[in-house]
């Protein structure tokens, strides 16, 4: 393989968002033919590819249409394995399959393997950058990080803080500070890598882990914390009673300092009014998880409400609660989600949410999530053409806004055609064969 550092061109019809968009406004740019030169991993240009010459170096992704990477802003590396496991909702479902499944992870050449797997998966489903729970063992999110560094891929994960209400061999033997201040030091800022607190919820972390995890965040600054929040009526019933003392489930997070504008929170399905507005005030994020949340009964979101509210809101497959590595899957039941709370989720806001959106809820859109000179070249092809009823249904679409509504609500992995990491195929898929190849480690 060529080094992704070098210089490629690629001809291509690109979808992409301005900088300026917002949920409730996305700016839509739509480009039909351009040339975009990536040099050292990064969009040099984009040039209107009518007016040039063509040269045999163009690689022409053409008919497709080309977007920024799909972003996963919540998923649970250790549960790929019991994706789609039947009969129970949220707390009985982690106790006969979530826990059992992470137990593997203490080994670590299980740990390796399942890495592997995990991100070929992800690249097949034309995901690029994901914020990713391991297991409490720090040899998952070391297996992790190390293959998403040989990928270059730009990866946020950390170990899971659990010290109660969890099975033996689940649980840290200490505050977890020690071992998540070991994994900041190796891999934090390390190439395209960033570290997440990541106390699983309230319920499992006493009140000494839950202000270790407080004290990781002030002794490691650009640190992300990560959490599950008001999933489950259940969930919040029990971690009420474990701190009766505290108004709601959001404001025993808020007491150890845990809710900022790097605060990431997964579902946020069930908060109050004063949770809404004490989110609001700190800045910190929502991810919306709508194929867990049904798979599981846990609840409908109401995206409209956190829009009114400037609650940022992030995308996120949550496997293995969800039942698919696939974003447009994802944006499927999410407008399902949406309708049955009477609002309809256009497709251009679903599809800015996947790119621009969750790059601006995780603080990287500058970096990643556009298709403009100076960003990464983190891209994902579609190409309908795979599907039957998909491209059928793409051939009689009039418009963009057609086109992207049947992605969305007919697509799955079959539509993705090539993922492209720094501007090198990691991805491809052929008619029969998949290829997923791996890039060497290199340090920035």
């Amino acid at each position: 393989m060529s080094d992704a550092r070098s210089p490629r061109r690629y001809r291509a019809r690109c979808l992409s968002f301005g900088a300026q968009s917002t949920a409730a406004a996305p700016i839509v740019e739509l480009l039909d033919d351009v040339l975009i030169t990536v040099v050292d991993g990064r969009i040099a240009s984009v040039d209107d590819a009518s007016a040039l010459p063509a040269t045999s170096d163009v690689v022409d992704l053409r008919p497709g249409l080309l977007l920024p990477g799909f972003i996963d802003s919540h998923i649970h590396f250790p549960q790929q394995d019991m994706i789609g496991s039947y009969g129970a909702q949220l707390m009985d479902w982690l106790e006969r399959y979530a826990f059992p499944a992470e137990m593997a992870y203490a080994d670590p050449a299980f740990s390796a393997d399942a890495a592997e797997r995990f991100l070929d998966r992800m690249l097949a489903n034309g995901t690029t950058t994901a914020m990713v729970f391991a297991t409490v063992h720090e040899t998952s999110a070391e297996a992790l990080f190390q293959a998403a560094a040989r990928r270059r891929l730009r990866m946020i994960a950390g170990k899971v803080l659990m010290d109660r209400n969890a099975p033996d061999g689940l649980r840290d033997t200490d505050d977890g500070y020690a071992a998540s201040a070991a994994l900041i030091e190796r891999w934090h800022g390390r190439d395209r890598l960033a570290y997440a607190v990541t106390p699983r919820f309230a319920i499992t972390s006493t009140d000494a882990q839950l202000g270790a995890a407080k004290r990781l965040l002030e002794d490691y600054p650009g640190t992300y914390l990560h959490s599950h929040l008001s999933e489950n009526p259940g969930e919040i019933q029990q971690t009420l009673a474990l701190y009766p003392d505290a108004p709601n489930y959001l404001a025993v997070y808020d007491q150890f300092g845990l809710v900022n504008d790097r605060s990431h929170y997964a579902h946020g399905i069930h908060l109050s009014e004063p949770e809404l507005e004490l989110m609001h005030a700190r800045q910190g994020t929502i991810a919306f998880c709508p194929t867990s949340n049904l798979f599981l009964g846990s609840g409908l979101l109401d995206i409209e409400a956190l829009m009114r509210r400037g609650i940022p809101m992030s995308v996120a497959t949550d496997v293995g609660g969800g039942t698919s590595f696939s974003q447009l899957r994802t944006l499927a039941d999410g407008y399902k989600v949406a309708q049955l709370r009477g609002y309809s989720w256009h497709p251009f806001s679903a599809f800015y949410a996947l790119t621009l959106g969750n790059a601006q809820a995780l603080g990287l859109a500058d970096r990643i999530g556009r298709i403009a000179p100076g960003y990464e070249a983190d891209w994902v092809l579609l190409d309908g053409r795979s599907q039957p009823v998909l491209g059928e249904r793409l051939a009689r679409a009039e418009t963009l806004e057609e086109e992207l509504f049947a992605y969305q609500m007919l697509g799955d992995e079959r539509a993705v055609s090539k993922t492209l990491i720094l501007g090198t195929p990691l991805y491809e898929r052929g008619d029969r064969v998949e290829r997923v190849e791996r890039t060497e480690t290199h340090n920035a």
